[in-house]
C-alpha cells in the first residue's frame, strides 16, 4: 500500500512538472502565432494532464467518513 502511494506521488510530481513545462511552451507559441495546430495539440495535452492530476489527487486523499 505504501509503495503504491509512493508511486502515485511520483507520477503526480511528473504530471505537474510536465503541466508547468507546457505552460511555458504554450505561452511562447501564443506570442509567435506560427503553428496553430501545434498550439491546439499542446493545449489538449495540458487539459488531459490536468484531468490526470485531479484523478491522482482524489485517490491520494483518504476518504473521510462524516
Amino acid at each position: 500500500m505504501l509503495a503504491e502511494r509512493d508511486s502515485l506521488l511520483r507520477r503526480l510530481h511528473e504530471l505537474r512538472s510536465e503541466h508547468r513545462d507546457l505552460d511555458t511552451v504554450i505561452s511562447r507559441l501564443e506570442d509567435n502565432l506560427h503553428d496553430q495546430l501545434q498550439l491546439q495539440r499542446l493545449k489538449k495535452r495540458k487539459l488531459k494532464l490536468k484531468d490526470e492530476i485531479a484523478w491522482l489527487e482524489s485517490h491520494l486523499v483518504p476518504d473521510i467518513i462524516a
